[in-house]
């Protein structure tokens, strides 16, 4: 039977830890990524404004199987949508109420049609990075000629370009997974401008002055003096200040959403009349390295793909997948 979510969950200062502590806690422990946890805990409140306030462990298999096909009849929500509120809510039953779900039986699952991605011609890519400022500009450009993905991208620190050997090190990036990737030849400079600016900066900032930047995990603890050296330091900082989660108050990077503003605006100034956003640059990178005779598995490895066939797609937009297969047209 259903129970009235109680107010030691929606309130502090109770015996008993809140839900989202206890979320908090174990998502954190595991090291899943903020993006995660904030997608994670949105399906879960989601979860239990839908069912009347009714806290978790009072529902079961049942309510998990209605909601999720609320979420595709109702919402016709898309499947990736549906799949990630079902990861949310068996993590939360799992981890956290160590109330395992098992088989929540038939559900209406949302459809989910093969697509293939909107990419750009080498000339279009152009079109839209001259469009932009700086430092959306030299961000596009690490997207179109790394493969990086919009939050890779600002998340660089100093320390990841690596100018002796021409790569890129993508730290946790999806999956928490760490890469390398092209440094491209013609952003060595204004590369190198931008790490000089970051450096000019730090030596501005007097020793005792100086304001840390956000550290992984438990770093800030570990290397106290990590967060006010100059390797740990954004590539590209905010303007703004914030504070973390102890309160302290830090320098973090460019927020991802300036950026995929920034890059819709310069898409219609281009007058490019396609659906481009940040990702297509990493998408037309890919096709790109294909359509110049690059190995599959080369581009795989510099995209960061656990799977060959998330590779191939990009195959089909090229149009190679036909075995050489002409038009009666010619």
């Amino acid at each position: 039977m259903k129970q009235a979510l109680p107010s030691a969950v929606l309130s502090s200062g109770n015996r008993t830890p809140r839900l989202h502590d206890q979320f908090q806690a174990v998502i954190r422990l595991r090291r899943y990524s903020i993006r995660t946890e904030k997608s994670y805990w949105y399906w879960i409140r989601y979860f239990i404004r839908f069912h009347g306030l009714c806290h978790p462990s009072t529902m079961g298999p049942e309510e998990v199987r209605a909601f999720l096909s609320w979420l595709a009849v109702r919402r016709n929500v898309a499947a990736a949508t549906q799949n990630q509120a079902l990861n949310a809510l068996v993590f939360l039953y799992d981890k956290v109420l160590q109330q395992p779900l098992g088989n929540i039986g038939e559900t209406v699952r949302a459809k989910r049609p093969p697509r293939l991605p909107v990419v750009l011609t080498h000339e279009e890519a152009l079109a839209i990075i001259a469009e932009l400022e700086m430092p959306y500009r030299l961000l596009a450009s690490l997207m179109y000629g790394a493969g990086l993905r919009v939050v890779e991208s600002v998340r660089l620190r100093v320390k990841d370009v690596d100018f002796s050997r021409r790569v890129i090190t993508v730290r946790n990036g999806k999956g928490g997974k760490d890469r390398t990737t092209l440094l491209p030849q013609s952003l060595d400079e204004v590369l190198r401008n931008q790490v000089a600016a970051i450096r000019n900066m730090h030596r501005a900032e007097t020793a005792g002055n100086r304001i840390p930047v956000t550290l992984p995990f438990a770093l800030a603890r570990k290397y106290p003096d990590a967060a006010c050296s100059l390797p740990w330091q954004w590539l590209f900082p905010s303007n703004g200040l914030c504070r973390d989660d102890r309160g302290m108050v830090v320098r973090h990077h460019l927020h991802t959403s300036s950026v995929q503003k920034a890059v819709k605006i310069a898409v219609r100034r281009a007058k490019i009349e396609k659906p481009a956003g940040c990702h297509t640059f990493r998408h037309t990178f890919a096709t790109e390295l294909l359509h110049r005779g690059s190995d599959i598995r080369t581009v795989q490895e510099l995209l960061g793909h656990k799977d060959l066939r998330t590779t191939q797609i990009y195959t089909h937009v090229l149009g190679q997948g036909f075995a050489g297969v002409r038009s009666p047209l010619g």
